[in-house]
């Protein structure tokens, strides 16, 4: 069984969102590490540079695959992890306590359409 924190959004794409005010911390799920297995490397945006909701952020890769990021929100990079670029295996040790960027969102509304941690552990039991 993945672990789920409650107080974070989580997105259908295994990200997870904790929102600081118009700041959205993201990050990958539990989840998402487990399935990816020992995690060599993150690819992350610039600082400034603009997300778009639903839409290819960066890549984690892994001894096994690489795997897109999309963001659950809009906004602009407010800030990037980085430590992950010379550890990226902080994600598979804690992926709650190591987020990936910092985004300062242009619709806060977004986060409408996220999954609490109730949501998101039904989901992946539709996923078994």
């Amino acid at each position: 069984m993945s672990k789920i924190v409650e107080g974070l959004l989580y997105s259908g794409s295994h990200e997870w969102v904790m929102v600081e005010g118009e700041t959205a911390v993201i990050g990958i799920t539990d989840f998402a590490q487990k399935s990816m297995g020992n995690i060599v490397y993150v690819d992350m945006p610039d600082e400034d540079d603009e997300v778009t909701k639903d839409e290819e952020f960066g890549a984690v890769e892994s001894v096994k695959a690489a795997s897109d990021l999309y963001s659950p929100v809009s906004g602009t990079v407010a800030a990037r992890n980085e430590a992950l670029e010379d550890e990226p295996g902080l994600l598979n040790s804690d992926p709650y306590a190591n987020w990936i960027i910092k985004v300062k969102m242009s619709d806060p509304s977004e986060t409408a359409s996220l999954m609490d941690a109730a949501g998101y552990g039904e989901f992946l039991d539709k996923q078994a």
